[in-house]
């Protein structure tokens, strides 16, 4: 069946019950919404935030639904009201598909803020599947000279770690570091990198210190090792912890100087433990924000392509996303897994 063709129903592979394997369902998505716009799926990422979801981490699971929400596609059909796209143009679609679009936090560009913004997979179907619909604002075209194939970690990986760097000012005269070297953490050195800051990075292993030289980094430290972490106390303007676990939180912000920022993307399991003189002498700030917004992914997008950062990725057919899960949950995955949806 031609891409192009109008589909009655789509299929992908969903999610029935916390951690068993995925399995084929087709389901009606009713008539395409006028501000919609619907994408047949090339490539689709593999998020920890989907293996969350599969195995009801979070406690927000509706089953059955189809996991995937980094999404690279060409739009084969437009909504009356859909603007600034056409047919045959090549998107991306990351953790948010549809926002209000009127509410304070939109009007202002904030749209992964709104109040009403609806995730790709929370009580809906996503990309492992032959197609999905959004609105046609979080559909983010694709600049040239960047490969579809490798791109689909950006619009939620990449667009974790880029968007702080806009909202927080980071400037490259900026000494920043990066907790945590995988699926966030690698890119989050690439572009600190070629911002220009002077860029550590931290990791439970020293094994990985070579890999994130590759990637960018400048400097690295073991945040086991307390003569290390005593050795740069005070020298960080920001600290990007891209890390899901439980770390020595009171050593990490030792790392920053005044009004240094210590920020979270990275989902840590447990609260953490913070006094307040431990930020106020030095005006120290603790932060944490999602993915950004359709603008900010655009510019991240024109960054990419101008600097050629791109996700280190495996890839795995979409007939076979059970064995790329199996992948991701052993912790081999390096850095990001990509579906290829043709196979």
């Amino acid at each position: 069946m031609s891409n192009n063709a109008e589909l009655a129903t789509f299929t992908g592979w969903a999610a029935t019950t916390p951690r068993a394997p995925l399995e084929r369902l087709s389901y009606d998505p009713g008539p395409l919404g006028a501000d919609e716009v619907e994408v047949a799926v090339e490539y689709c990422g593999i998020c920890h935030s989907d293996q969350s979801m599969i195995d009801n981490e979070w406690g927000n699971a509706r089953y059955p639904f189809i996991p995937g929400h980094e999404v690279v596609g060409t739009i084969v059909r437009l909504g009356e009201q859909a603007r600034g796209l056409k047919l045959g143009q090549r998107v991306g679609i990351g953790w948010y598909k549809g926002s209000c679009m009127y509410c304070g936090s939109c009007m202002e560009g904030s749209h992964q803020l709104c109040r009403s913004v609806k995730p790709t997979i929370v009580g809906s179907h996503g990309g492992f599947a032959d197609r999905l619909r959004s609105h046609w604002a979080w559909a983010v075209p694709l600049p040239e000279g960047l490969d579809p194939a490798l791109v689909g970690p950006l619009f939620c990986a990449g667009s974790t770690v880029f968007s702080p760097l806009l909202e927080y000012d980071i400037k490259p005269t900026d000494r920043v570091g990066v907790v945590g070297i995988g699926g966030l953490g690698h890119l989050a050195l690439r572009f600190l990198n070629a911002w220009g800051c002077e860029v550590t990075a931290f990791t439970s292993s020293l094994n990985k210190q070579d890999e994130a030289k590759r990637l960018g980094a400048h400097k690295v430290v073991a945040s086991t090792d307390s003569a290390a972490m005593k050795a740069i106390a005070g020298s960080l303007d920001f600290l990007l912890v891209t890390a899901s676990a439980d770390l020595d939180w009171q050593a990490l912000i030792a790392t920053l100087r005044g009004k240094g920022r210590l920020h979270f993307v990275g989902i840590v399991p447990s609260a953490i433990p913070v006094h307040v003189f431990n930020l106020i002498p030095q005006q120290k700030s603790l932060s944490g924000s999602p993915v950004g917004s359709p603008s900010s992914m655009a510019t991240m997008l024109e960054f990419c392509a101008r600097h050629q950062i791109l996700p280190q990725v495996e890839h795995f057919p979409m007939s076979q996303v059970n064995a790329a899960i199996d992948h991701l949950r052993s912790g081999k995955a390096r850095y990001r897994v990509v579906l290829d949806a043709s196979k």
